[in-house]
C-alpha cells in the first residue's frame, strides 16, 4: 500500500480516536458505578483504533483527568531508552532499564516523589512477552503492603499486531519513493533468545504478503544472521537496492553501511508518546474499577515457549 494512502487512514482514524480518549477520560473522573460499561466500551474502542491508527499522538486530555506517574521498562528490544515527548497531562516519567532491581527503584522512587498512582508501561513492540511477565511478577511483590492500589501495570505499548502494521506503514514510507522492483527490505532488531527471534520472522511474513514487495528478509543486530549476513542474502536473491528498517525501539544498523538505504527509525517521539498517552489512559480506566492490571499481566508468557510453555534462559540458550 502506498504510504499516502496509509497515512490518510491513519489521520482519519485520529480524529476518532481522539474524541474516544477525550471522552475516556472525561467519564473516568466523572462516572459512578453505574456507568462502569460506558467506561469499559469506550476503551475498548480506543484500542480498536490503536491497531490501525500507528500510536499517532493523541490531543490532550481534559484537564480535569486522572493523573499519573509513569515508569516505562525496557527489555531486549531497547524500549528504556526510547525519546519522547513530554507527557504534559500526566506526572514525571522515569526509565527503568530492566526488569528487578532496576524497576524496584523506579517504581519506588516514583511513590517517593508524588501522590499520584504510578503506571508501569512494558515497553515491548510485541516480542518480548517475558518482559510484561517479568514486570507483573516484580510488580507483585512491590505492592504487598501499604502501597497496594497506588501501583497499576498498563497493557504493554505494543503487540504482535500492532507492530505488523507499523512496519508496514514504516517500509511504505521509505521505499515508495524509490518505486523499484529490484529493492528488497530487511528488518533488523537486537537479538534475543530464539523463540522472540523467531516472531520476527513471521512478521515479516507478514509485511511481505500484505505489502508489494518481492522480498522482505531479517537479519539481527549481535546475533545470526546478522546484518550484513541480511544485506548478503538480499542481494544474492537479486536486489540492487535494500533498505534496512528496524522491528524495535534501536537503530536499524549499529554503524552505517555504504550502499544501504536506513529506514530508522520505526516511531517517531510524537507517535510513541502519543501510543503511551492510550496505555496510560486505559490503565486509569481499569484502576478506576479496581484493577491494577498486575494480576492479568502474569500470564503474558503463558503460551510463549515449546508447548506452551513459557520460555526461560536456562531451559533453551546456552549462552
Amino acid at each position: 500500500m502506498a504510504v499516502h494512502a496509509v497515512r490518510a487512514e491513519i489521520e482519519a482514524l485520529a480524529v476518532d480516536m481522539n474524541s474516544f480518549l477525550r471522552d475516556a477520560a472525561h467519564t473516568a473522573h466523572t462516572a459512578g458505578v453505574g456507568r462502569v460499561g460506558q467506561v469499559a466500551e469506550i476503551a475498548q474502542v480506543a484500542q480498536v483504533a490503536d491497531v490501525v491508527g500507528r500510536g499517532v499522538a493523541m490531543a490532550p486530555s481534559e484537564p480535569d483527568a486522572a493523573r499519573a506517574a509513569v515508569v516505562i521498562v525496557g527489555g531486549h528490544e531497547g524500549g528504556a531508552e526510547v525519546a519522547v515527548e513530554p507527557l504534559v497531562e500526566q506526572g514525571p516519567l522515569l526509565r527503568a532499564s530492566s526488569v528487578g532491581h532496576s524497576l524496584e527503584d523506579a517504581v519506588q522512587q516514583a511513590l517517593d516523589g508524588t501522590d499520584l498512582p504510578v503506571c508501569v508501561v512494558p515497553m515491548t513492540l510485541g516480542r518480548d512477552p517475558q518482559l510484561v511477565a517479568d514486570t507483573a511478577r516484580t510488580l507483585t511483590w512491590l505492592t504487598r503492603g501499604p502501597m497496594a492500589g497506588r501501583v497499576m501495570l498498563a497493557e504493554p505499548f505494543g503487540n504482535a499486531t500492532l507492530l505488523t502494521g507499523w512496519l508496514r506503514v514504516a517500509v511504505a514510507r521509505v521505499v515508495d519513493p524509490f518505486d523499484a522492483p529490484d529493492l528488497a527490505v530487511l528488518l533488523t532488531a537486537r537479538a534475543a533468545n530464539s523463540f522472540d527471534n523467531a516472531e520476527l520472522f513471521r512478521i515479516a511474513h507478514l509485511v511481505k504478503s500484505r505489502g508489494d514487495l518481492p522480498w522482505v528478509e531479517v537479519a539481527f543486530r549481535g546475533g545470526e544472521p546478522d546484518v550484513a549476513e541480511g544485506v548478503e542474502r538480499c542481494e544474492q536473491l537479486g536486489a540492487r537496492q535494500v533498505v534496512v528498517v528496524p522491528a524495535d525501539f534501536g537503530p536499524a544498523v549499529d554503524v552505517p553501511m555504504a550502499g544501504v538505504i536506513d529506514g530508522w527509525p520505526l516511531l517517531t517521539p510524537p507517535e510513541i508518546s502519543g501510543m503511551l498517552a492510550t496505555r496510560i489512559a486505559a490503565a486509569l480506566l481499569k484502576l478506576s474499577r479496581g484493577d491494577d492490571g498486575i494480576a492479568a499481566g502474569l500470564d503474558a508468557d503463558h503460551h510463549h515457549g515449546h508447548g506452551g510453555t513459557a520460555w526461560r534462559e536456562s531451559d533453551y540458550d546456552d549462552d
